[in-house]
């Protein structure tokens, strides 16, 4: 079964005649016949029945043609695809960016792609990681970057960098050696993601071991922001949990320690899409610049983000 014998079968379909569908695709109309033909010999079934002015289709005909038609479509789908990524003229890139995207060195990101691209459009979108996948799901953004674990049905997820989670605190006696699960639920915590709660990845993550462990956890504080967090932490009103990338970059203030977990914890750095959907050009773009910047920020970490934090704790 061929792309040609489909658009052979579809134009008879839609023209009622071997001659007319000839005429739309200008070609012969032996050779319209002969593809029916040979679909027909390949399937076992007659296709169209033949009057004395119009062909008409079988059950079996009227069983083929939505998947003649979704065939088509694709190929003609691909082939456009492929043709403007040659090209990339203009277009609109919709992508869902983590919130603290920042840390990652993803800032550059915009700029990088536009110096590339300088005639396309960016509608980057920061959420937390459970609604970027659920944006994505409902087809609300094409793609974007989560934190692992989320609810994935619906989507295709490509894991891209793990990130180690580690303990913050302005005492240094609290990082003196890794915090077990059982230290971490006494403590007095000062949680961000507010609004998210333990639907968070990452609380999400330490809810789940708790469980596990017969282990109540209740932060003392919840804000919304990871600045929030460590300044509170800094003023010395409790500890947090951040990522290697916050610990490594230059905003984590420089009277905070770290230390890692007992039972070491990571954050999985995700690109996501909606299944079998495929991504406009401009879109199709932006998430290979950003799937090659998070790449080579694995090679160049050793595949766990935030080095700097082991000399913190």
């Amino acid at each position: 079964m061929t792309l040609n014998q489909l658009a052979a079968f579809l134009a008879t379909a839609r023209t009622g005649s071997f001659t007319a569908a000839a005429g739309d695709l200008a070609i012969s109309q032996a050779s319209v016949s002969e593809s029916i033909r040979r679909l027909e010999e390949e399937l076992g079934m007659p296709l169209f029945t033949r009057g004395p002015r119009r062909v008409v289709l079988t059950a079996a005909g009227t069983a083929l043609l939505p998947y003649a038609e979704q065939a088509t479509a694709a190929a003609d789908g691909g082939r456009q695809a492929v043709q403007a990524l040659a090209t990339l003229g203009t277009g609109v890139a919709t992508f869902g960016m983590l919130r603290n995207a920042d840390f990652y060195l993803l800032s550059d990101l915009v700029e990088q792609f536009l110096d590339r691209h300088p005639d396309l459009r960016v509608r980057m979108v920061g959420l937390n990681s459970v609604e970027t996948a659920a944006a994505v799901a409902e087809g609300e953004l094409e793609a974007g970057l989560v934190v692992l674990p989320i609810d994935d049905d619906g989507l295709t997820v490509t894991p891209l960098l793990r990130d180690e989670v580690r303990y913050v605190s302005a005492d240094p006696a609290r990082t003196r050696r890794p915090v077990s699960l059982e230290d971490f639920s006494r403590a007095r915590l000062v949680l961000y993601d507010a609004h998210y709660g333990w639907r968070d990845p990452t609380r999400r993550q330490l809810l789940e071991r708790a469980q596990l462990a017969g282990l109540k956890l209740a932060p003392w504080i919840e804000v919304e922001h990871v600045e929030s967090a460590l300044h509170l932490v800094s003023r010395g009103v409790g500890d947090t949990v951040v990522s290697g990338a916050v610990i490594a970059s230059n905003r984590f203030p420089a009277e905070l320690t770290s230390v890692r977990f007992a039972d070491p914890l990571y954050d999985t750095i995700a690109l996501v899409q909606r299944e079998n959907a495929v991504l406009s050009p401009a879109t199709s773009e932006f998430a290979q610049l950003a799937r090659r910047m998070l790449l080579a920020r694995r090679r160049s970490t050793g595949g766990v983000s935030g080095r700097r934090s082991a000399r913190r704790g």
